[in-house]
């Protein structure tokens, strides 16, 4: 059998093969999946991804399987671990932020203000793969961020640093950081001026950086043996797969929870009336990620916010269904506590990605500030994910999306009458990679791979 497309998802500990190819008429559609254990530890992640092609192989009965392209993700060995470094944590900081976040990086720290020697000692023990030094509106402050180049020309020359601060400054700051050959970028401002977000352009830069040293990383040698594009960040996929949705159907929220995590990306610019309230602006794009939000590996954090004497209640016998919890349940009592988290996960999670409006009393009277991201326009809700593509209660899951905003009114969450979408194949990264070759084919699979989910 011969695939136009296959796409690698190398994750932490498993590693996802998908298949795509065209049907009679020329349109792209899903052929299969085959998963594995990722082989960090082995020195050699091709060994998983041979082992998930065989998996793949059966699922859809051939011996042979061939491709035209293969496009990978990675959120192995650690996903892009980075630390951001800006003037003031509201502005440059918070630009920088959203960059990294929506490029797919995982931000081990942030720095604000003028960084100490000290802080060099903290860099070196969270090991990241990529600095963001940004800091000052373009022909504002430079004093900050040329002192910040100046502790940060110490670090580890093998860290690559992208700068995205004060255009003003970026000459000098090349200078003083670029010695010892390390990998400097210098990229637009992310906070050019007051109140204005221009993060898309540090986005592509995070992306290709990573690309560029991915084979650094333990077990990653070989990933371009495999691989005929530029490896990106599994959540970069995913923030891609997003705007390509919100180009088909309009504004979307996508939520994916994991056994650790909860992530949440939003493609919407929100309501026009809210955005003249906003203290201060959002990007279009938008990726949270709730670390203390997971079903399995942060189990008793999620039980800890629901309530144990609540769970209790619930399921009288809790501590024997946490002592031995697994990512995949064994009975039905097991499902129904899995998705009793993934409830509250969920819940949780679009009320922190979402903004909200505050009230203030002034010398004309009473007025109304927004802050955070506006979510009121959001026309769909996708879930994606193990138990949110997979689970057969994904509607009970999802369903409280309908009536967030009328139980949180000064939150800004989407309206009861937006429509919800399963990722019913588990592919949402997958789309995201093939977007990058084959904007067409990425289009045909959004189109066939998204299931409305109703009140049935």
């Amino acid at each position: 059998m011969r695939v136009e497309f296959l796409t690698a998802e190398i994750g932490s500990t498993t590693t996802v093969l998908s298949a795509f190819s065209c049907d009679a008429s020329g349109t792209m559609k899903f052929i299969g999946q085959g998963e594995s254990y990722t082989t960090i530890d082995e020195n050699d992640v091709t060994v998983g991804i041979e082992k998930a092609m065989k998996a793949l192989k059966k699922n859809i009965g051939t011996e042979v399987l061939e491709w035209d392209v293969l496009v990978a993700s990675s959120s192995a060995a650690g996903g892009l671990r980075m630390t951001v470094h800006g003037l003031v944590y509201d502005m440059t900081v918070r630009a920088a932020r959203e960059a990294a976040l929506g490029a797919g990086g995982v931000i081990k720290l942030v720095r604000v203000g003028k960084l100490a020697q000290r802080d060099l000692k903290r860099i070196e023990e969270v090991a990241p793969k990529l600095i963001l030094l940004a800091g000052g509106v373009d022909y504002g402050d430079r004093e900050t961020v040329i002192h910040n180049a100046e502790i940060l020309k110490n670090a580890d020359p093998d860290i690559p640093i992208i700068y995205a601060g004060n255009i003003e400054a970026a000459d000098e700051v090349y200078e003083m950081i670029s010695g010892n050959g390390r990998d400097v970028r210098v990229v637009e401002n992310v906070y050019p001026r007051i109140d204005e977000l221009n993060v898309e352009p540090t986005r592509e830069i995070i992306r290709e950086v990573f690309s560029k040293n991915i084979v650094k990383g333990p077990g990653m040698e070989k990933i371009y043996s495999i691989a005929d594009k530029p490896v990106i960040p599994t959540p970069a996929a995913v923030m891609l797969a997003a705007e390509l949705f919100s180009e088909v159907q309009g504004d979307v929220l996508a939520v994916d929870i994991g056994g650790a995590t909860t992530d949440v990306d939003s493609v919407t610019d929100g309501d026009p009336e809210i955005a003249s309230m906003l203290a201060s602006p959002e990007p279009k794009s938008k990726r949270t990620v709730e670390g203390d939000l997971g079903i399995y590996v942060n189990a008793r954090h999620v039980i800890e916010h629901i309530g144990r004497s609540e769970l209790e209640r619930e399921f009288p016998n809790l501590e024997n269904i946490v002592e031995n919890l697994t990512p995949y349940p064994k009975n039905s009592v097991d499902e129904a506590f899995s998705v009793r988290l993934a409830r509250y996960c969920f819940e949780a999670s679009l009320r922190r990605h979402a903004g909200i409006i505050k009230q203030f009393y002034g010398p004309t009277g009473r007025i109304e500030v927004a802050y955070g991201k506006d979510l009121t326009a959001v026309r769909s809700v996708v879930g994606t994910g193990g138990i949110l593509s997979r689970s057969r209660f994904s509607w009970k899951i999802m369903e409280a999306t309908r009536t967030l905003s009328e139980r949180h009114e000064k939150e800004l969450l989407p309206k009861a009458s937006v429509k919800l979408y399963r990722d019913k194949n588990y592919i949402f990264g997958a789309i995201g990679l093939i977007s990058t070759v084959d904007f067409s084919s990425a289009k045909d699979l959004l189109k066939s791979s998204f299931e409305e989910l109703g009140d049935s």
